[in-house]
């Protein structure tokens, strides 16, 4: 009897304890929890009492990583970006002609790296895009800004303010950088000057089709160092203070740290950021051809099983590429000598070369390997560095820029003016956006900047400006002038 009490009460509280633990592991509400770390004993010190001094010493060989340097050297060469701009709502064409109501003040913040000591400063471009004023803020001192240069394809910018003997940060190489690596992620999150993280590089070579430009180059470091709104522009440096990243976005549902932050790697931003300080845009070089990772599908197609490498899909007419009898189909597995595998490997060692630059390829064809050795171009299939063709029209509150033969091919058109650099004015209270090129005004087509500001500050009655957005989209504004 007393075998089967002690049975049943075994059972019953089995059961009770069965219970709990399906519940717990199948309820999907989310717990709320305190961190409850500052009140537990330190885990070294739970070793050592449930384990003894076998396990002691494993955790006394756990080497220590001191990030005291690393931390004083960065913060000192990252700085705290303002950003203001004039947003209008809708309201009548004769009030927004008068500069009426209609319009209230953005306020926005980030993060840049001092990279040359006479004050040029890396940020990102979404940062500081469609600013109207920038401030730069260090150790106190606030600095009027200007915008030197940027380029949306990586998400970087360029400016300068009027200040000699800035700290620069030691560079370092992204192409150095390992999975597992630690890194520390500097910048001012939620308008919190000078705050740092640590993490380790999760993944390297991340493509996110986040940027939204013609021609993107993402191949982005992934760490878990906490990133939040406010980093970006930031940078992302190695235990030995060197930067090897700009910090630039995270994958989130909430807008907050989610465990996913990523960089531009600095090899790339060096590229970018020199060219725009040295010649005002970037010197891209292009292969005149597109290409795309090989895909278990695509490989299935070409009959081979080696995955790593990327399928040429595009050859552009007369291009480099096309100069040298590429073919679509071909796997290019090397890249001056490296492996490649995938299509944002490709693309940032892409980045990396200037229109010009000789490029050795080896390439997989119907099962032969083939070498190529071709010259790189710009963006006007020429290998000459290109000048920024750009005029800005004080009465029109905008900049205009030429926009390349590359991306008229890419995107099907013809002619096309591009608006940049959007400040308070009648284009402002017309709710253009940033990046808009203007293809034809009245259907009369336009090439040159100079020639768009001349026609809409002359033309009377009816105005319509056709053109292409951002996202490829073509479209149109019209009002009555």
């Amino acid at each position: 009897m007393n075998q089967y009490l002690k049975t049943t009460i075994a059972a019953f509280f089995g059961g009770i304890i069965g219970a709990l633990l399906i519940y717990h592991l199948t309820n999907d509400e989310p717990e709320l929890k305190i961190n409850e770390s500052a009140f537990q004993t330190p885990i070294s010190n739970v070793a050592l009492e449930n384990y003894g001094e076998t396990n002691s010493k494993n955790f006394n060989s756990i080497p220590e990583i001191d990030f005291v340097e690393a931390s004083k050297n960065s913060r000192e060469s990252v700085v705290y970006i303002k950003t203001v701009s004039e947003a209008y709502g809708r309201s009548s064409w004769l009030n927004l002609w008068l500069g009426g109501s209609g319009s209230m003040q953005q306020v926005g913040s980030g993060s840049g790296v001092i990279f040359k000591s006479d004050g040029y400063i890396i940020t990102n471009n979404h940062v500081i895009d469609g600013a109207d004023e920038i401030e730069v803020v260090r150790k106190k001192r606030t600095y009027k800004a200007s915008l030197v240069g940027r380029d949306p394809s990586t998400d970087l910018a360029v400016l300068k303010i009027d200040e000699n003997n800035l700290p620069t940060i030691k560079l370092g190489s992204s192409k150095d950088l390992e999975v597992g690596s630690w890194v520390l992620a500097v910048g001012n999150p939620f308008n919190l000057t000078s705050t740092v993280t640590a993490g380790i590089v999760s993944a390297k070579g991340r493509e996110l089709n986040i940027l939204k430009s013609n021609f993107p180059i993402e191949s982005f470091i992934q760490t878990d160092a906490a990133i939040n709104p406010g980093n970006s522009g930031g940078a992302l440096v190695n235990p030995e203070g060197e930067l090897v990243g700009i910090n630039t976005a995270i994958l989130s549902r909430t807008g907050s740290y989610a465990g996913y932050g990523f960089a531009v790697p600095i090899d790339i931003a060096k590229k970018i950021a020199t060219d725009i300080i040295e010649f005002g845009m970037v010197q891209k070089a292009f292969l005149g051809a597109e290409v795309k990772s090989l895909t278990p599908e695509l490989g299935d197609n070409l009959g081979v099983k080696n995955l790593d490498g990327v399928v040429v899909s595009y050859i552009r007419e007369n291009g480099a590429a096309d100069n040298v009898k590429l073919q679509e189909g071909d796997i290019i597995r090397e890249f001056n000598g490296e492996d490649i595998s995938t299509h944002a490997e490709f693309e940032e060692k892409l980045s990396m070369l200037s229109p010009g630059d000789k490029l050795y390829l080896t390439l997989e064809r119907k099962g032969k390997m083939i070498q190529k050795e071709l010259i790189l171009t710009n963006s006007e299939n020429t290998t000459e560095l290109l000048k920024r063709d750009v005029y800005f029209s004080k009465s029109l509150g905008a900049e205009f820029e030429s926009v390349s033969t590359a991306e008229k091919d890419l995107l099907d058109i013809n002619s096309g003016v591009r608006v940049v650099n959007i400040k308070n004015g009648f284009f402002k209270r017309l709710n253009i956006d940033e990046g808009f090129i203007i293809t034809a005004i009245n259907s009369n087509q336009v090439n040159s900047p100079k020639e768009v500001s001349n026609i809409l500050e002359s033309v009377k009655g009816k105005v319509v400006i056709q053109g292409v957005n951002k996202k490829g989209v073509k479209g149109y504004y019209s009002y009555y002038f």
